[in-house]
């Protein structure tokens, strides 16, 4: 029998999620974004440093990814991913925060 406080770490351990470019891939993003070069929206590099110091940037950025987002680097708008449950949409953000 594993002692309790075994038990409770267990508890707070998650699998590993999917890495972000899997993610990205599965997801198609990358069908309009690169990490490092425009496509049809912006190099995931260039987000990064827009959004680079702002406390909020991850919890923008999630947003934007699953309900879309217009204005905001051209005329051509970048639409809702409804695939993309809350969950991804940060993990999405926060590894597109965390590229130089």
């Amino acid at each position: 029998m594993k002692p309790l406080f075994a038990l409770a770490l267990a508890a707070f351990v998650t699998i590993p999620a999917l890495a972000s470019p899997e993610l990205a891939q599965k997801k198609n993003c990358l069908a309009c974004h690169a990490v490092d070069k425009k496509v049809v929206g912006p190099a995931y590099k260039d987000v990064a440093a827009k959004y680079a110091g702002q406390k909020d940037a991850a919890d923008k950025l999630a947003e934007k990814i699953m309900k879309g987002s217009s204005g905001v680097w051209g005329q051509v708008p970048m639409p809702a991913n409804p695939q993309v449950n809350a969950a991804e949409a940060k993990q999405l953000a926060q590894w597109v925060l965390g590229l130089k």
